[in-house]
């Protein structure tokens, strides 16, 4: 194992970096810095999240600057406002002993005036998203013609999130004569494409192996139905008590549901995606770095450039399409040589996604079964025995209180108050736990579903659980009556659209149950005592120029077959809805239908005009009998 002198790195930066607690070079710092510490080397170096990538250039780039010379000499491009500013911080601390060298963070979001008052002062080293520092360059302020270095640091995420015009456009406007460097997870046929345009002989550089997840991080799959996967996440948090993670979900929409859901429940958590405000996003990874925040629900995009050594966990509630971007999950854990933990909550549709991420990052899946109420309640009881035993009593401040909290207590023995404190930490999970729905995971080979008992309302899950669909008919848990509704998938009506119009044209507070949606219609729960009302008032209701349809889910089944198909007829002005209980030809003579093109007309006149969304296509359809 080499020293960072021994790589050759400068007598500033190694004073610097050994205040940072550097010790030793990580495995790709060995092999990158002492190729970028020569003249027109290009590189592309493949290394997981977490690895030292950052250190692993940003040493050699700053080394290599002429604190001298006020031009910029060294541009680093990142995809998000938060890791740029994590790389500039880097960059900034690696550099403190090195007079007159400035490292400038410019990106979108910040006022651009002040960057460029920065700019014109001069900065040796530019860290910039590339829509950002585009605009600067159009605008004359970021000249780059004496740039010798050019790094790209989560190439591969620049290339998802749509940037290959913006970095074609700045490698083209940087001297041909100069060193690149791509930095990257995974290996796309888009970083082959621009390398081969932009690099000249580089000299591939993989810790590890391509596309290969990262090396201390254990991979864990939880396989539930698809309507149980909240409480599937609130078991798995709960089983850890010091658990500290990133909750990963696929849309805003989710995120924002799961968190609210979360915080509902008593779990100190945060959201974390694009509707939210800079400011707001500034403040609430701040509270998650300090670890005043235990569970970050994020997007993908939004999680970006979140460095944070200690997560112990990261929780796929649901996987994504790119496999590259679950590689990217993943190794926000594990970091600094520390083991971590990447679960992943899936149901019965995705156990083939589970299959090919194995292949590409090369390790296998551990199928993990849930832990039971009993598990879960001895460890949090055992946490709770821990804290009590690691408290640091500070007896000056507390004795002048004492004789008064000794009077107050004399009456409990010792026995009565160790049960009175640990049901005050303890008693929520006792409550919950004691009542507490079964999960049942569906068998790992067939995918088939064994028998279940009943769990809670729908109203418990996030309303993209509630879309989930299971075949069969249905009936209205007790206390509730199941109504139809004449809107559904295919008009871009969702959960949080019915809600809305129930609380748009019914006053007072109706507590709505189970959502079900199919692509033309959809069923919901409100209690009996309310169901008249909402039907009475919903009969005046419309979205645009069509008329609502709200009725008892009851009769269609009380008029059967065709004369459902009549009064369906009559009550909509011809158009035909054909309920999810049924699953009849009538409903796949309409998706055959579809598919040859026909109808389609009829399905651009839909609620989704209202809302300003696009109508769904056959997609919906198909997707129906594949549930």
């Amino acid at each position: 194992m080499k020293t960072f002198e021994e790589l050759g790195v400068a007598e500033e930066i190694l004073r610097a970096i050994a205040e940072m607690g550097y010790e030793t070079p990580m495995p790709v710092q060995e092999e990158v810095i002492p190729y970028l510490l020569g003249v027109g080397n290009d590189v592309i170096a493949l290394a997981q999240t977490g690895t030292g990538k950052t250190a692993a250039y940003g040493l050699p780039v700053l080394q290599k600057v002429d604190p001298e010379r006020r031009e910029t000499q060294a541009v680093i491009l990142s995809p998000t406002r938060e890791l740029c500013l994590q790389i500039a911080g880097d960059l900034k601390d690696y550099s403190r002993y090195i007079d007159g060298l400035h490292v400038l963070a410019v990106y979108g979001g910040s006022s651009i005036e002040s960057q460029i008052r920065a700019l014109r002062k001069g900065a040796q080293v530019i860290v910039a998203t590339p829509g950002r520092l585009i605009d600067l360059m159009h605008r004359g302020v970021a000249r780059l013609d004496e740039v010798e270095n050019v790094v790209l640091d989560e190439a591969d995420e620049m290339l998802n999130m749509g940037f290959t015009e913006s970095i074609d456009e700045i490698l083209a406007g940087v001297p041909a004569e100069r060193n690149t460097l791509f930095f990257s997870a995974t290996m796309s046929k888009e970083i082959e494409r621009i390398a081969k345009n932009y690099l000249h002989d580089y000299k591939e550089i993989v810790v590890g192996s391509r596309n290969e997840g990262a090396e201390n991080v254990n991979h864990i799959s939880y396989l539930v139905q698809a309507r149980d996967k909240y409480l599937a996440l609130k078991r798995i948090v709960d089983y850890f008590p010091k658990i500290y993670a990133i909750i990963f979900c696929r849309t805003r929409l989710e995120t924002q549901e799961v968190a609210d859901l979360l915080i509902r429940d008593g779990y100190n958590a945060e959201s974390l995606h694009g509707d939210l405000s800079q400011a707001q996003r500034d403040l609430t990874m701040q509270k998650f770095r300090q670890h005043r925040t235990q569970l970050l629900v994020a997007t993908d995009v939004a999680a970006r450039g979140l460095d944070v050594d200690e997560l112990t966990h990261v929780i796929n509630y649901g996987l994504p399409d790119d496999v590259e971007n679950y590689t990217h999950r993943s190794g926000r854990t594990g970091r600094a040589g520390k083991r971590g933990t990447s679960i992943s909550i899936i149901h019965v549709r995705e156990k083939h996604k589970v299959r090919l991420i194995e292949k590409v990052i090369g390790k296998k899946f551990e199928t993990g079964i849930l832990p039971e109420p009993q598990e879960i309640c001895t460890k949090q009881l055992y946490r709770v025995m821990d804290e009590l035993e690691r408290i640091e009593v500070n007896e000056a401040e507390i004795t002048p209180f004492l004789p008064e909290v000794y009077r107050k207590l004399e009456w409990l023995t010792k026995e009565d108050l160790i049960k009175r404190v640990v049901s005050r930490e303890f008693g929520r999970f006792l409550r919950y736990y004691a009542d507490a729905p079964e999960i049942v995971q569906p068998t790992e080979r067939s995918g088939k579903k064994r028998k279940e008992t009943d769990g809670p309302r729908d109203s418990q899950r996030p309303a993209s659980d509630r879309q989930r669909r299971e075949r069969g008919p249905k009936t209205a848990e007790t206390g509730y009556k199941r109504l139809f509704i004449n809107l559904g998938k295919r008009d871009n009506f969702y959960a949080r659209e019915i809600i809305n119009l129930v609380n748009r044209y019914v006053k007072g507070k109706i507590e709505i149950g189970r959502i079900d949606l199919t692509t033309n219609c959809s069923f919901f729960e409100v209690p009996e005592k309310d169901a008249a009302v909402v039907m009475s008032k919903m009969a005046r209701a419309k979205v645009g120029d069509r008329k609502v349809v709200v009725d008892s889910a009851d009769r269609e089944a009380q008029l059967g077959g065709a004369g459902a198909h009549k009064e369906r007829r009559r009550k909509t002005g011809g158009r035909t809805f054909e309920a999810a209980d049924g699953y009849s030809a009538g409903l796949k003579s309409e998706w055959k239908n579809e598919r040859r093109g026909k109808g389609r007309k009829e399905s651009r006149k839909s609620a989704g005009e209202e809302f300003g969304k696009p109508s769904r296509r056959s997609d919906d359809w198909r997707q129906f009998f594949e549930d």
